[in-house]
């Protein structure tokens, strides 16, 4: 069982230089399976955050490690949705944030979403 998927593409899950940590930006897929998960922005953004989370863990952090957050949606409409999955799986100290819609996404996923952290 994988905590994350293999990227879709020609890069890095992740990145370390000089004592941060650059996640590339993780769309909703199944660790196992590499498929899009089934269902609409709630499970697709819990799906994110659980592959971030597992990304964070191999190594040796956690969600308080993230100083900055960048979330993509492809409708903003989506946005208090995604918000309160959000809120329940981060928890405080909540982390700087930005979200910005976009017109599509890999996949045609309905979020993706990119993290820095610290390691140390």
């Amino acid at each position: 069982m994988n905590d994350f998927p293999v990227p879709v593409g020609p890069y890095q899950t992740a990145r370390k230089h000089g004592g941060f940590l650059f996640l590339s930006g993780q769309i909703p897929l199944d660790p196992n399976s590499g498929n899009l998960v089934e269902g609409g922005i709630s499970s697709q953004t819990e799906r994110v955050i659980l592959n971030i989370a597992g990304v964070l863990k191999s190594y040796g952090i956690d969600w308080k490690s993230v100083l900055k957050v960048t979330v993509y949606l492809t409708d903003l409409n989506d946005f208090a949705e995604m918000n309160g999955v959000y809120s329940r799986l981060i928890g405080e100290p909540y982390p700087a944030r930005s979200t910005i819609g976009v017109a599509s996404l890999p996949k045609s996923a309905k979020v993706e979403i990119e993290v820095t952290a610290a390691l140390s």
